[in-house]
């Protein structure tokens, strides 16, 4: 190339590099650039540079989000190809066969519950509840050993024990042991409580209950009330400490009776004692002992007034008599007129004009309660097995050993009427109510005939009102109690030969005798006028004490 063209090309490109030179200086200097290549340092630089647009902060999320779930799935990619083919398959066959991401098996497994929320007419406080609970599945396999029974060993259990209905049953299944359980239950409380029927429907009659319930709940005041009359069926009953706690004995309880007018009552027996006790429930504290050397009691009794007590033994004719106002202990050896050598059973008046003493031969002696002196005798055919005293205290009602009943009149002391007890070969007890309109007979063969009291006064072979058939031995004690809606019937010949009767029903209580409640043999059972205590003596040397929730609170 010649000499004078190179030359003009050399200055043509240095022509063409001072502009572009220029222009960099320039764009360094708006910058902020220094000669040096620096940036310089103005305060005002950080104010000029504009602020990121939020278009372009979006667009780098997402950027940021695409690409975490791309690393994701092929994390997942790379743990499949990892699992081994029967961890694969299982997975299939709880969450299904799903390609998507996690959170695709999220929105299917929520998918159900989102469907049977808009179906059903629950509230959102119950549809929160249920969306705590994973939906329920099938088993994947079921176990042929489950459905084996398990059977229940009965006989060396001794609360399961009692629910034997015979020997052949020491092993029950866990469907039948439950059907036993639920009979017990049934029976306690007289048959399925409302709370328990699970076919009860609601109805329109339960939400105006459900309103009056509200209102209950809104106001103050004293609700509670008791019921004008006894139900039948169960008998609401608490047990309450032994009467004769205090003062523990061994022998035959053969009396127990409450005060007529105070919280007391006396409990006497054959350890030739006497003893009276306040009655409070808990711990009934010993009043006062009387003993009687020599003097196994028979039978003891309260005066109508509540100021004596009289009592006779087993083998004498002494009738003692306690004076509980002056503390006096005076015995009466011989009535004038009464040839008996044993003075053994014997009924005061209610009015407490009369004291009848059973004698021998049939013979009933009359005598007054003030002078204790002999008014007059009546006589029956056969021997005397039990007598009592009408409600007025007019008629005397006499059981003798041939199973007759004969009514006596007071005043004249003449026979108004005979009939025979029906069923009845002899008879054992006999108790009158005291509204007057029940006369019930015991007998040997273990049924209690209820009369009308009237029938007895006027039909020569009356027909009882209901014959009580829940003894299997002879009755030997029957006391009504003061409001006549309980009968107490009792066998000593027999453990736990005791049971209460509804009136006027005439239905047992199914609750009483309670189960596993040593009362053995009873000899002797008596109401208290008004707390409504029930009490009766065993062989062991107890008076045990019961206190009824009807008449009383607890």
């Amino acid at each position: 190339m010649p000499p004078d063209r190179r030359s003009r090309m050399r200055l043509d490109r240095r022509a063409r590099a001072r502009p572009a030179r220029k222009t960099q200086t320039k764009l360094d200097r708006r910058a902020g650039v220094g000669p040096g290549g620096r940036a310089r340092k103005s305060a005002l630089s950080s104010q000029r540079k504009p602020p990121a647009p939020w278009r372009a902060a979006a667009a780098a999320m997402a950027v940021a989000a695409e690409e975490e779930r791309r690393l994701r799935q092929r994390n997942r990619l790379t743990l499949e190809e990892d699992k081994p083919a029967v961890e694969r398959c299982l997975e299939e066959l709880v969450f299904g066969d799903v390609e998507e991401d996690e959170d695709a098996l999220l929105r299917r497994l929520q998918g159900p519950r989102v469907q049977v929320r808009e179906d059903s007419g629950d509230s959102e406080v119950e549809n929160e509840a249920k969306d705590d609970f994973p939906p329920q599945k099938k088993p994947v396999w079921l176990d042929e050993e489950d459905e084996d029974e398990e059977m229940i060993d009965m006989m060396n259990n001794r609360f399961r024990k009692d629910m034997m209905k015979n020997a052949t049953e020491s092993k029950l299944s866990k469907d039948e042991l439950q059907k036993r359980l639920k009979e017990e239950f049934q029976h306690a409380m007289g048959g399925v409580p409302a709370w328990a029927e699970t076919n009860k429907r609601k109805t329109s009659s339960d939400d105006e209950s459900e309103e009056d319930e509200d209102d209950l709940l809104q106001r103050t005041g004293n609700f509670l009330s008791t019921s004008a009359t006894l139900p039948k069926g169960i008998l609401k009953m608490k047990n309450c400490q032994h009467a004769n706690a205090e003062r523990p004995t061994t022998a035959r309880v053969s009396s127990v009776q409450f005060h007529p007018c105070a919280q007391v009552v006396m409990v006497a027996g054959l350890d030739n004692a006497v003893s009276l006790f306040q009655v409070d429930g808990k711990t009934n504290p010993k009043i006062q002992s009387i003993y009687l050397e020599k003097f196994p009691i028979f039978k003891a009794c309260f005066s109508a007034n509540g100021e004596e007590v009289l009592a006779t033994s087993t083998h004498s004719k002494v009738l003692y008599v306690y004076d509980m106002l002056a503390g006096k202990l005076i015995p009466v050896h011989q009535v004038r007129g009464l040839k008996e050598k044993i003075v053994r059973s014997f009924e005061v008046s209610p009015d407490g004009s009369f004291l009848l003493i059973n004698g021998v031969a049939g013979y009933l002696h009359l005598l007054s309660m003030k002078t204790k002196e002999l008014i007059g005798s009546m006589k029956i055919n056969g021997r005397i097995a039990a007598s009592t005293f009408s409600s007025d205290s007019k008629k005397v009602y006499a059981s003798s050993g041939d199973g007759e009943v004969y009514v006596w009149d007071v005043n004249s002391r003449k026979c108004l009427n005979r009939f025979v007890d029906e069923g009845s070969l002899y008879g054992l007890s006999i108790a009158t109510s005291r509204n007057g309109q029940y006369v019930a007979c015991g007998s040997n063969c273990g049924v209690v005939n209820i009369y009308s009291q009237d029938s007895c006064l006027q039909e020569t072979n009356p027909k009882p009102i209901k014959a009580i058939m829940n003894l299997v031995t002879g009755v030997t004690s029957l006391t009504f109690n003061p409001t006549t809606e309980i009968l107490a019937i009792a066998s000593e010949k027999m453990k736990e030969a005791v049971r209460l009767v509804h009136l006027p029903s005439c239905t047992v209580f199914s609750n009483f005798p309670v189960k596993k409640k040593n009362i053995s043999l009873v000899h002797t059972m008596d109401f208290s006028p008004r707390s409504g205590y029930f009490a009766l003596g065993n062989e062991k040397g107890k008076a045990l004490m019961y206190r009824l929730h009807h008449y009383s609170d607890f």
